[in-house]
């Protein structure tokens, strides 16, 4: 075996080109699938954007690293699926940038962890996981809802969304800071604003239970209670029906 590859060493010219070669057929493999990308991507009529208080809890989820424990991605198998909900599917990611899956699980997977636990539930577990959690490793994180949000430029971050394709329309983007606050203060004349412009569906609550405030953990449990919950479209995959079976 060792003297083939030293033959191939002698003949400089020959080795190289069948390294370009082999480099190509799996460069080709690679590329290849992304010239088909609009047949294999599951269209969603029903996705609809985060709203800009989600936006900021997204941003906060990435700033504490919270992807490094937690993947977003339920993989195509049965443990998987009876554990987690649905495969995730790439039409489900189409406005997140950056996306999130990974691999890494110190923690549970997340992609379809909104509506799975309560708003209370959620406060508990970032204030001491092993509240809820006997075993968790997790780190609390008691400061996010004593932190403030800061709206002052978030129409700045749907602008910069819009750019790169997530379909924000102008008045998203001019009423992002009064929706940033009107989705978290249900009682407020701002929240049939968010309404009007992502929908009935839009969580409108006050999530962290301190009504005088919206904090950064307003943000971060509005943007778990919408994850696997932007789109259906991973609960009608016939697929997805048969792993399920009968109900």
């Amino acid at each position: 075996m060792f003297n083939f590859h030293y033959r191939l060493e002698r003949y400089s010219i020959r080795f190289a080109i069948l390294v370009v070669i082999v480099a190509s057929i799996g460069g080709f493999v690679e590329i290849a699938p992304l010239f088909t990308i609009d047949e294999t991507v599951e269209p969603a009529p029903d996705m609809r954007v985060y709203t800009p208080l989600e936006l900021a809890g997204r941003n906060i989820y990435i700033r504490e690293g919270c992807y490094a424990c937690h993947s977003q991605m339920i993989r195509s198998l049965r443990d998987e699926v009876e554990r987690y909900g649905p495969y995730s599917l790439a039409a489900e990611s189409q406005y997140d940038h950056p996306m999130l899956w990974g691999s890494k699980r110190t923690g549970p997977d997340l992609a379809r962890v909104g509506g799975k636990y309560s708003d209370y539930w959620h406060v508990v577990h970032m204030n001491n996981p092993r509240d809820v959690v006997p075993e968790s490793v997790m780190p609390s994180y008691r400061w996010l809802g004593r932190n403030e949000l800061e709206p002052a430029d978030f129409d700045l971050h749907l602008r910069a969304q819009q750019k790169v394709g997530v379909p924000y329309t102008d008045e998203m983007v001019a009423n992002a800071i009064n929706d940033l606050s009107g989705q978290a203060n249900p009682d407020g004349k701002r929240a049939e604003g968010v309404l009007a412009r992502y929908g009935e569906a839009t969580n409108i609550r006050d999530f962290d239970g301190d009504p005088t405030k919206v904090t950064e953990l307003d943000a971060l449990i509005a943007y778990l209670q919408i994850l696997g919950r932007l789109t259906e479209v991973a609960h009608q995959n016939p697929v997805m029906k048969k792993l399920e079976g009968p109900k």
